[in-house]
C-alpha cells in the first residue's frame, strides 16, 4: 500500500469492510496478473466535463456549473426492471449511460433551458425533466431527480447567488483542508452528495458523485492553469455499476455463486445491504491496489492516479451487455 490516497478517510473507511466481507473478495493475484500488462497502457488524462464530448465554450464559471449539474445527476442509467440501458441520439450518434444523460442536457443548454440557474432548479418539475431526458426509455428515477435539483437550486440562491461557481469560488482548491476543502464542503452543505453506508455499526464513505464531480473540474481546467486540485493524489476511485463488471472479467472479484447469479439475474441488491456495501468497498480497495502494482513498474515520470485507472476500466465496460448489479440508489 504504497499510495498517498491510503491514508485518506475514504479508503481508510472501506478496510474493516474488505477485512470482514461475505460476499466478495479481492484476488491479490489477479491485481498483480493484470497490472503486468495493463501498466504499459498509454493511460491519457481522458478529455474532462465541457472539454470532453459536449463543447460548453470556453468560459471557466461555465463549465464549473456545466459540470456539477452533471455530477448531481450522474446516477441510475439502467431500468430496474427491464434491465435496459438509458440511451440518446444527438449530433448523429447514439449516447449510453452518462454520456446520454449529457447529451441531452447539451442538447437543452443549447436550446437556452436555463439549466445553470439555481432559481430554475429549485421550481424545474418532473415534466421538465421528462421533457429534456428523451432517449430509448424513461429516465430513471424522474421524481428522485427533480427532488435532487429543486433541494441543490434552493442551497445556491440562498447561499451562492444561483451559481455553482461562486460556491467551488469560495472553497479551498483541494479535497481535504481542514473542513474547507472542497469535497469536504460539497458533502456538508449539499446532502445529495453525502454517500455514506454503515455497515456492522461503521460509517463507511465512498464519496462517489463528489469526487467524480470534482475529477471532472480538475481535468476541465488545469490545463488552462484556471483551476486545478491540490491533492488530486487523494482520491480513489468512483464506486459505481460499471467498475466492478470490469473486475469481476478480469478476475480480480470473486463473488459469492449466490451473489454472482442475483446479479446475472437483474436481482435488486439492496442500497445498504452487505453486499452493495462489500461490492462498492472492494471497488476501492481493488482500484487502489492494482493502481499501486501498476506503478511499481511504471516509471517515476509516468505514475498515474486512481481515476485514471478507474476511467480505463469504465470506458472499457461501460456499454458492455454483461449484466451489472442492480441498486436503487441516488448516489451512483
Amino acid at each position: 500500500m504504497n499510495g498517498q490516497y491510503w491514508e485518506g478517510p475514504v479508503l481508510r473507511s472501506v478496510l474493516d469492510v474488505v477485512e470482514g466481507s461475505n460476499h466478495v473478495q479481492t484476488s491479490r493475484d489477479a491485481v498483480e496478473r493484470i497490472a503486468g500488462w495493463m501498466a504499459y497502457e498509454e493511460f491519457a488524462f481522458p478529455r474532462g466535463g465541457a472539454a470532453g464530448e459536449f463543447d460548453v465554450g470556453s468560459n471557466p464559471d461555465d463549465i464549473i456549473d456545466v459540470t456539477m449539474l452533471v455530477s448531481t445527476l450522474n446516477f441510475a442509467f439502467t431500468d430496474f426492471a427491464t434491465g435496459r440501458k438509458f440511451e440518446a441520439d444527438y449530433k448523429g450518434q447514439t449516447w449510453s449511460d452518462s454520456l446520454g444523460m449529457f447529451a441531452c442536457l447539451h442538447q437543452a443548454l443549447s436550446q437556452d433551458v436555463p439549466l445553470l440557474d439555481g432559481d430554475y432548479l429549485a421550481a424545474i418539475t418532473r415534466s421538465d425533466l421528462d421533457d429534456i431526458f428523451r432517449g430509448s426509455i424513461e429516465m430513471p428515477m424522474l421524481d428522485e431527480r427533480t427532488e435532487i435539483l429543486n433541494d441543490v437550486g434552493t442551497v445556491l440562491v440562498d447561499r451562492y447567488q444561483g451559481r455553482f461557481h461562486h460556491f467551488v469560488r469560495s472553497c479551498a482548491p483541494a479535497m481535504y483542508a481542514g473542513g474547507d476543502g472542497l469535497l469536504e464542503r460539497l458533502v456538508a452543505e449539499f446532502p445529495r452528495f453525502d454517500d455514506t453506508s454503515t455497515y456492522r455499526g461503521a460509517e463507511v464513505h465512498i464519496l462517489k458523485l463528489a469526487q467524480l464531480g470534482l475529477w471532472t473540474l480538475h481535468m476541465a481546467l488545469y490545463p488552462s492553469g484556471e483551476w486545478n486540485l491540490a491533492d488530486l493524489s487523494m482520491m480513489t476511485a468512483f464506486a459505481d455499476y460499471i467498475v466492478p463488471v470490469a473486475l469481476e472479467v478480469m478476475g480480480i472479484f470473486e463473488y459469492t455463486p449466490d451473489l454472482a447469479a442475483r446479479i446475472a439475474g437483474g436481482v435488486l441488491i439492496e442500497r445498504d445491504s452487505d453486499e452493495e456495501i462489500e461490492i462498492r468497498s472492494h471497488t476501492l480497495y481493488a482500484t487502489a491496489l492494482l493502481t499501486d502494482a501498476i506503478n511499481a513498474i511504471r516509471p517515476p515520470d509516468l505514475q498515474v492516479v486512481i481515476p485514471q485507472v478507474d476511467f480505463r476500466l469504465w470506458s472499457s465496460y461501460h456499454a458492455t451487455f454483461r449484466p451489472h448489479h442492480l441498486t436503487r440508489t441516488v448516489m451512483y
